[in-house]
């Protein structure tokens, strides 16, 4: 049968509903348990013939001349129900048998009784219909020739899928976990703005909008940053941000334009201090999710064991590359890039051009979970230089699965560096590099205003859970990721 006669069929069996007397869609509902407290409890229920009521999803129905069993599911369990036409009368049953489907949402009362086969079971004695489906379930999901119809989906590829909906499970928990840790060590949540006057706090394009109220052009956060950090001129020591985040750039395996980044920001406290809290957190969230710190990742086991492993930026690149970039100039280091097949901007500062090379020919080696610190200066413009080598930064990123994990650093509170280093990004955004940070003059002032020294941190929730679930893609862990319309 077509799907429009499939859909047409189904609109006539609720106006069947609605002619006898029912709602097809009724406001107000009973359930004394979930299925899975059904079958916890299944003992006392069943001996005592007490009656429940169970509601869910229709998943399989098996008529029998004068009985049926239907398997429904909630978000809990699925149990199998046994209707018979002597226990609901005919007429109950028949209509039962006639109008309804496998895909909708019922409410069923009954006991529990265990069948001769030892399956649990709820013997039902009267049902309400809760939600008519219209449409059919696929029979086949997984089989999909268009893979990507399993993200448009993402509601059918719930119901079909048992990996993917225990991945967004083990998604909240990480999430859950982390907020458990950073509140133990003092942190406190806070809310900044999403629309902002000024992006700023990383390297990318935003997305504008413009606010009618106020004849006001605004930008959708790339970061946080600036203003989680304008807290710590406030006065608060510990805070952190949970929240989406959003970058005009491309769609890949590590990439969306919008996903949840984690970022706090720990007065007093240094980019090494910030290094010992990172292996504290994922020690952490490893043991109360996985109750291991070893995962498998792509076929290949990974170790959160501590303390991490730490190379310098400069020894990895050499390692990989043989570039020694403490000699080699920005236009030799350009032709370099171009050399090793990476399309880069002319204009690109020295530490910049460093940065791609070292994304495409040394990030995806480290499997491990590794710290890759000190990179050059002049690839952040928010971080404080290193003390014993001006040239590099006080600075680390966490790697581990090929992929960036982490981006951290001890902060510039200077605010006359910090001015001359916008200037900087300024010049190369009038060169056409647009994704370089903007000059932030408010930012400034609250600097000028003092802000204690400070470490700060961020952290792509997507990409850590993408690695915890062993997924190849972010796809696969975004509930609703961004997908060309069809």
């Amino acid at each position: 049968m077509a799907i429009e006669e499939i859909r047409k069929n189904r609109i006539n069996k609720i106006r069947a509903i609605e002619s006898a007397g029912f709602l097809a869609y009724p406001s107000e509902t009973k359930r004394t348990c979930q299925i899975k407290q059904a079958f916890t409890d299944f003992k006392n229920i069943s001996k005592l013939k007490k009656e429940i009521f169970l509601t869910g999803r229709i998943r399989s129905l098996r008529g029998h001349g004068g009985s049926a069993f239907i398997d429904i599911e909630d978000g809990t369990a699925k149990i199998q129900a046994f209707l018979k036409k002597d226990n609901l009368g005919e007429k109950s049953y028949d209509f039962f048998i006639e109008n309804f489907d496998v895909g909708d949402f019922v409410c069923l009362r009954g006991v529990l009784f265990k069948t001769k086969k030892g399956e649990k079971t709820i013997n039902v004695s009267s049902f309400k219909m809760l939600a008519k489906n219209i449409l059919p379930l696929p029979e086949k999901w997984h089989g999909l020739k268009d893979v990507e119809d399993r993200f448009r989906k993402r509601y059918l590829d719930l119901i079909f899928n048992k990996e993917a909906k225990e991945k967004f499970e083990i998604r909240f928990k990480v999430i859950k976990e982390i907020r458990n840790f950073l509140e133990k060590e003092g942190f406190l949540e806070v809310e900044t703005p999403v629309l902002q006057p000024i992006y700023g706090g990383a390297r990318a394009l935003p997305f504008k909008t413009h606010l009618n109220a106020l004849n006001l052009d605004l930008y959708l956060r790339i970061s946080p940053e600036l203003y989680l950090k304008r807290l710590l001129v406030g006065g608060f020591e510990k805070v952190y941000e949970i929240g989406r985040v959003f970058r005009n750039e491309g769609i890949g395996r590590f990439h969306n334009p919008d996903f949840t980044m984690l970022e706090f920001y720990w007065a007093y406290a240094d980019y090494k201090q910030m290094m010992k809290l990172t292996e504290k957190l994922f020690s952490y969230v490893l043991k109360k999710v996985f109750k291991t710190n070893k995962i498998k990742y792509q076929g290949k086991e990974i170790n959160f064991k501590t303390p991490f492993q730490r190379i310098e930026f400069y020894q990895l690149l050499e390692k990989y590359t043989k570039i020694n970039l403490e000699e080699i100039n920005q236009t030799s280091l350009y032709k370099k890039a171009l050399e090793l097949g990476i399309k880069v901007e002319k204009e690109r500062p020295k530490a910049e051009i460093a940065d791609e090379i070292y994304k495409k020919y040394c990030r995806p080696k480290i499997l491990e979970p590794t710290f890759v610190i000190h990179h050059p200066a002049g690839f952040q413009p928010l971080a404080k230089k290193w003390e014993k080598d001006p040239r590099k930064l006080a600075n680390f990123q966490l790697l581990a699965g090929g992929a960036e994990l982490i981006n951290a650093f001890s902060e510039l509170n200077d605010p006359l560096e910090q001015k001359e280093r916008f200037a900087e990004q300024e010049k190369l955004h009038k060169k056409g590099l647009e994704e370089s940070q903007r000059m932030d003059l408010d930012y400034i002032e609250a600097l000028e205003y003092g802000m204690p020294p400070a470490a700060g941190f961020g952290l792509g929730i997507d990409r850590l859970v993408a690695l915890l679930t062993d997924s190849h893609s972010l796809r696969e862990v975004i509930l609703f990721p961004t997908m060309r319309p069809k």
